[in-house]
């Protein structure tokens, strides 16, 4: 959310796909989701930019020789998902917000595109990823669909503070505030 409301073009977007969906419809069914690629595309585009887990770790389970290194079975290796995500070499504009670069692209979370891991891959991927899958999507169309959102008056002088807070999982180092009016 805290994304849209810094990047109105992209909310608009997203909202004139839900209105040409829904239409007058007062939910949104999970049946719905597969009909609306952008929303699919700002959903990956905000894991990409924001992954919940920033620095995923798994043992290596034998001994293997990855780019001239060789890693010892039971090694601890961590992989910097957040790195990964924002690097300019696999993704064009890093740093910039951008759920078009999703469009017509396959794909997804399941650990299979490693420039694209925000729940990790593997026999380790996180057991949640189904749940979230279904549930951001759902939780977002139905917020977009139902209200107007606006940045409150005393913060749009200074624009989100978008600072992340690491640890366990990423998070906004201040929480976000807006305003809701039903549409």
């Amino acid at each position: 959310m805290a994304e849209l409301l810094q990047n109105p073009k992209s909310m608009i977007k997203l909202q004139e796909e839900l209105k040409g969906l829904l239409g007058t419809k007062t939910y949104v069914a999970e049946s719905d989701i597969s009909q609306l690629p952008y929303l699919q595309a700002v959903i990956k585009e905000t894991l990409r930019f924001h992954p919940t887990v920033p620095i995923a770790f798994n043992k290596a389970e034998a001994t293997v020789e990855i780019q001239g290194y060789k890693i010892p079975q039971g090694t601890t290796v961590y992989v910097n998902i957040w790195a990964i995500c924002r690097r300019g070499k696999i993704w064009e504009d890093p740093d910039k917000f951008m759920p078009e670069r999703f469009l017509g692209r396959d794909i997804n979370f399941q650990g299979t595109n490693f420039e694209f891991i925000p729940f990790g891959a593997g026999r380790r991927i996180c057991l949640g990823m189904p749940l979230a899958e279904r549930m951001l999507h759902l939780m977002l169309a139905s917020l977009l669909h139902r209200f107007e959102w606006t940045i409150p008056r005393e913060v749009m002088g200074d624009g989100l503070d978008m600072a992340e807070k690491f640890g366990l999982v990423l998070s906004m180092a201040k929480p976000l505030r807006a305003v809701a009016k039903e549409t």
